[in-house]
C-alpha cells in the first residue's frame, strides 16, 4: 500500500512472509526455526529484558534499506523467536505503510507495543534508530572537520556514483509495482513534470494525488484499487505456534489502549513543544527554528519515504536555505546508505551541516551536533505519535476503498518524484557545471555537456552494471565504489 523505495522493501517482505515456509530463505537470510513437532508448542512469553536484546540485534542488522530491515525483522521475530504470527506481522506492516515516516522503524515500534505495551514500543523504536544516530553523527563530525581532505572527498566521490545506481533501481522497482494502468502512469508523469520543470512543492504533489485517488477510490474506479502483495497471508492450517497468534489480543486491552493514547499525547507534546520554544526564544530566522519547522513539516508528508522526500529536501536545503551544496546532499545519502537504520537518517546530516555553517554564538561543532539531533528529534518523535495513536484502532482502517485509492495515487506520484531525484543526483554527480533554465513558466537545471566528469560517469555505469547485470547488493556496490574513489585519488585522477 504505502510506497517508497519502501514499497520495494515492504512488498518484498510481505510476499516473502506469505510465500516462504520456515527454514527457507527470506530476504537473503536463513531462518533457524527447526522443522519439528515442537513448533506446535507456544513459546514462552518474552520478558522485557529478552526483548531489549532482540531489538538491539535487529537494530544492529538493519542495513540495506527497508527491504533488508523488514526481512531481518521478519526472520527474527516471526521465524526464529515466534513472537508474532505472519498474519499479525503483515497486518502491522500494512498499517505502518499507511503512515508518513520510515515504516521499518514504525513496524518495530508497533510490534514492541504489541508485546510489552508502551514501554516495549519505545524500546523497540528507539533502539532501531540509535545505531544510525551515532554513526551519522560520527561521520558528520569527520565530514565537517576533514571533508576537504583529498582522501575523504574521494571516498564520498565514489559513494555518489553508487548512490545513483541505488536510486535508479528504486525508480524501476517502485514503478514496476505501482504503475499498473494508464491512470497511474499519467499520475507519475504529471508528478515528474510538476516537480522537475515547475519546481512544484512535494507536499502539494502528494496532496493533489491523494485527493484524486480518494475520489477515484470512493467512486469505485478499478484503476485506483490496490491489488495484492499486502493482504493477509493466504488461509491455511499452520502448525506453527506463536506467542501472539492470529486470535490473540496482545496489547489490545482497554488499559493498553488508554496507555497508548497517553503515550501518543506525550509524543505529540515532546515533538511540538521544543519547536514552539525555539520559535518564541530565537525567532523564525534562526537556523535552529528553521530546522525544527522544516523537518517537522517533512515528518508530516513523507508518504513516499526517504527517496521521494529527499528531492524536496535537497531543493530546499540547497536552493531555499543554502544549508548545503548540491554534492553534499549525495554525500549525506551515501552515509545513510552505509550505516544501520532508516535511510531518512540522512536528515540528521542535513541538520548538522545547517547549524554547523550558521552556529551563531556556539562553537560550530557543538552547533552542528545540536542541529543534527534536533533534526532527528522532530523527524522521529512523530513516528511514535502515529503508532501509539493509531495502532489500537487499525481495524478501522482495513477495507476502506477511498483510503486505498488515495494511497494508490500517492504511490504513482511518488514514482515521478523519485525519477526527479534520480535526475537531480545525476546532474550534480556526472557534470561539474549545470545552468538554470527559466522562462515561459519553466524553471529547471540542465547540464553543460562539456563539463562531464568521465571518472564519475565510469563509476556510475560500473555501479549500474554491478547491481542490474550481476545482481550485486547495495552494500558491496557502495563499498566497491568508495574504494574505487580512493584508488582514483591515490592515482592522482581525482582530488
Amino acid at each position: 500500500m504505502r510506497v517508497d523505495v519502501s514499497l520495494l522493501g515492504s512488498s518484498f517482505a510481505a510476499r516473502a512472509a506469505q510465500d516462504e515456509r520456515p527454514g527457507e530463505q527470506i530476504g537473503g537470510s536463513m531462518s533457524v526455526l527447526p522443522h519439528s513437532t515442537e513448533t506446535n508448542q507456544r513459546p514462552a512469553y518474552p520478558t522485557l529484558r529478552e526483548a531489549v536484546g532482540i531489538w538491539a540485534r535487529v537494530a544492529a542488522l538493519s542495513f540495506g534499506g527497508p527491504a533488508g530491515q523488514i526481512a531481518v525483522m521478519h526472520r527474527i521475530v516471526v521465524d526464529e523467536k515466534r513472537w508474532i504470527s505472519e498474519n499479525r506481522f503483515l497486518h502491522a506492516l500494512n498499517y505502518c505503510m499507511l503512515l508518513p515516516g520510515p515504516e521499518a522503524q514504525q513496524l518495530a515500534t508497533y510490534i514492541g507495543w504489541l508485546l510489552h505495551g508502551t514501554k516495549g514500543g519505545l524500546i523497540a523504536g528507539g533502539l532501531f534508530i540509535l545505531p544510525g544516530i551515532v554513526a551519522i553523527m560520527i561521520l558528520s563530525w569527520i565530514y565537517a572537520a576533514f571533508g576537504s581532505v583529498g582522501i575523504v572527498a574521494a571516498l564520498f566521490f565514489g559513494l555518489k556514483a553508487a548512490v545513483l545506481a541505488v536510486v535508479l533501481q528504486a525508480v524501476l522497482r517502485v514503478g514496476a509495482k505501482a504503475l499498473k494502468n494508464r491512470v497511474m502512469l499519467a499520475l507519475a508523469a504529471t508528478a515528474f513534470i510538476a516537480i522537475f520543470f515547475f519546481s512544484a512543492p512535494f507536499p502539494a504533489i502528494i496532496f493533489g494525488a491523494g485527493v484524486i485517488g480518494y475520489l477515484g477510490g470512493r467512486a469505485g474506479l478499478a484503476a485506483f484499487a490496490i491489488g495484492g502483495g499486502h493482504g493477509p497471508a493466504k488461509d491455511r492450517a499452520d502448525p506453527i505456534a506463536y506467542v501472539l497468534d492470529d486470535a490473540g489480543e496482545g496489547a489490545l486491552s482497554s488499559q493498553a489502549r488508554a496507555a497508548a493514547r497517553r503515550a501518543a499525547m506525550i509524543a505529540l507534546a515532546l515533538w511540538l513543544l521544543p519547536v514552539g520554544l525555539l520559535l518564541v526564544l530565537l525567532g523564525q530566522s534562526d537556523v535552529f527554528s528553521q530546522i525544527a519547522l522544516f523537518f517537522s513539516k517533512m515528518a508530516m508528508v513523507t508518504f513516499g519515504g526517504a527517496y521521494a522526500v529527499l528531492a524536496y529536501v535537497a531543493q530546499q536545503a540547497v536552493d531555499g536555505f543554502g544549508w548545503l551544496k548540491p554534492g553534499e546532499m549525495l554525500d549525506g545519502l551515501g552515509m545513510a546508505e552505509t550505516t544501520p537504520g532508516p535511510l531518512i537518517m540522512v536528515l540528521q546530516f542535513v541538520g548538522f551541516m545547517a547549524a554547523f555553517r550558521a552556529p551563531g554564538a556556539l562553537p560550530p561543532m557543538l552547533a552542528g551536533t545540536l542541529g543534527g539531533l534536533l533534526a532527528t528529534w522532530v523527524t522521529f518523535a512523530p513516528c511514535f505519535f502515529w503508532i501509539f495513536l493509531g495502532a489500537p484502532f487499525i481495524e478501522v482502517l482495513r477495507g476502506n476503498k477511498a483510503l486505498a485509492g488515495a494511497l494508490s495515487a500517492i504511490t504513482a506520484a511518488v514514482v515521478g518524484v523519485i525519477l526527479n531525484l534520480a535526475l537531480w543526483f545525476a546532474l550534480h554527480t556526472l557534470f561539474r557545471e549545470v545552468v538554470e533554465v527559466e522562462g515561459l513558466g519553466f524553471d529547471f537545471e540542465r547540464p553543460v555537456l562539456a563539463s562531464v566528469n568521465p571518472y564519475a560517469l565510469a563509476l556510475s555505469l560500473a555501479a549500474i552494471v554491478a547491481m542490474f547485470r550481476f545482481k550485486w547488493g547495495m552494500i558491496p556496490t557502495l563499498a566497491a565504489c568508495a574504494a574505487a574513489g580512493i584508488a582514483l585519488h591515490l592515482a592522482g585522477a581525482v582530488g
